[in-house]
């Protein structure tokens, strides 16, 4: 279970959000609004990566009094991934193992279900976007977390690769719960049985109002 409270986020330009209480059960989650609406924003702040006021609580452990354990329970891959470009997937997976335990079977799968693996030894210099997005998912996925952030996981990547991420999430889904973003029209119906949540200028909206 994860749970927000006390949320408060500002930035210099005036843009400001505030979530007093939001709890998320295991399951899939949806975050719909527009840009600048504070979908990312959100998403950063619950992986760890912005700062903010208030607590976020993921099974139990708290963000602000523990931190480190906090963050080996959540991965994220961001709307537009970006890597040092000199280094290649390879060495960013051992990088990443360095810190997130995980079955290097687990790696030879990602890299067959995301159609990525005879560019791991390349330099990311030379990946398009599509690439670079099929990267930071395959990041995403190693290991065992709790909860799994994916921002727009389904741009610029093709539409056989967006039939397999829907499968692979469906299939983690029995160990770990999904907190997802994305502008397809029809992006429910991918997903007919999650929870939908949305939000504009940094408020939450009730989908049921």
């Amino acid at each position: 279970m994860l749970i927000i409270e006390n949320f408060q986020k500002t930035y210099d330009s005036g843009f400001h959000m505030e979530i007093d209480f939001l709890c998320f059960d295991k399951g899939i989650h949806l975050i719909k609004g527009k840009n600048g609406s504070g979908k990312s924003t959100l998403l950063k702040a619950i992986a760890g990566i912005h700062s903010f006021q208030g607590d976020i609580v993921l099974e139990n452990i708290s963000q602000k009094k523990q931190p480190i354990p906090y963050r080996k329970l959540v991965n994220y891959s961001e709307a537009e991934p970006q890597f040092p470009d000199f280094l290649s997937l390879d060495e960013l997976i051992l990088f990443t193992s360095t810190v997130t335990p995980f079955n290097p079977n687990q790696v030879t799968e990602l890299k067959e279900i995301l159609g990525i693996g005879e560019y791991a030894s390349q330099p990311i210099a030379s990946y398009s976007s599509g690439m670079l997005k099929k990267t930071g998912l395959m990041l995403a996925f190693l290991g065992n977390p709790q909860l799994i952030i994916l921002d727009e996981p389904f741009t610029t990547i093709d539409l056989d690769t967006q039939k397999s991420l829907q499968k692979l999430i469906l299939h983690r889904l029995e160990e770990c719960s999904f907190l997802i973003t994305s502008h397809l029209a029809d992006f429910e119906e991918l997903f007919d049985y999650s929870s939908t949540t949305s939000m504009e200028n940094g408020h939450l909206i009730d989908p049921h109002e």
